[in-house]
């Protein structure tokens, strides 16, 4: 692989996929390449160099995920009859907020279980800040006084 693959696998990744699915499309898109005895040896040595950065690299997204199981999250928001939303809280919302706190992260890396929130509530999330460091939280959606 030489880009993350939502559901199928991370960049430097060895992914056994149809041929149809190879060849049509993640090889055209620039995802990835065919896995030869030369592009898995240069894989290896690739792997091999980047080990060392890696570790810096680990060792940040874990500070940033011990930030995260201090934080009491709250959003507020507007609702209506039943404590029902008006429109939702998405990932966006979540990364807005955590930005706020001090943790940078990309949207598309915090998942809400059970995908948007269109109550009130208490909730939970996964943020992915690195391959081997994936952290879940849990965050409420209280009503916005009026």
């Amino acid at each position: 692989m030489k880009k993350d693959v939502e559901n199928l696998g991370f960049a430097d990744d060895l992914v056994k996929v149809k041929n149809g699915y190879g060849r049509n499309f993640l090889i055209p898109q620039g995802m990835a390449v065919l896995a030869t005895p030369s592009s898995k040896k240069m894989l290896a040595e690739t792997l091999k160099q980047r080990a060392f950065k890696e570790k810096k690299v680990v060792d940040e997204a874990k500070a940033q995920a011990e930030k995260l199981s201090g934080l009491e999250i709250k959003i507020s928001a507007k609702t209506g009859e039943a404590d029902r939303l008006f429109g939702s809280v998405t990932n966006g919302d979540l990364m807005e907020v955590l930005e706020k706190e001090g943790i940078s992260i990309d949207k598309k890396y915090i998942a809400i279980a059970g995908g948007v929130v269109k109550r009130a509530g208490q909730y939970d999330a996964t943020i992915r800040f690195h391959r081997d460091v994936i952290a879940t939280f849990t965050f409420d959606v209280v009503a916005e006084a009026n």
